[in-house]
């Protein structure tokens, strides 16, 4: 997130299958980047996306229906303008992507 983006879309699920199919269907839903992932332990993981904020919104919507279909889905937020300071804890996770 080196750049400014209007906004950070975050999907948290119980297995791995279920953040891929988040991730699949939140990059098809709108105009966004997937920006990596992280592997939080006992099966949780959570995908990331940034973009325009009505983009953003829309794709968590989409990734968060598609990871119920195949799996469990823990957690979803957009945070609007993501202050500067969260590129370091981004960098980590995008390294994965």
């Amino acid at each position: 997130m080196s750049e400014p983006k209007d906004a950070l879309g975050l999907i948290e699920t119980k297995g791995f299958i279920g953040m891929i199919e988040a991730s699949d269907a939140m990059a098809k839903a709108a105009k966004v980047r997937l920006i990596g992932y992280e592997k939080i332990g006992s099966g949780y993981v959570t995908t990331l996306c940034e973009g325009e904020v009505g983009a953003v919104r829309a794709a968590v919507e989409a990734g968060a229906a598609a990871a119920q279909k195949v799996g469990e889905l823990v957690a979803m937020h957009v945070i609007p303008r993501p202050h500067d300071d969260l590129d370091k804890y981004i960098a980590k996770i995008s390294v994965k992507a």
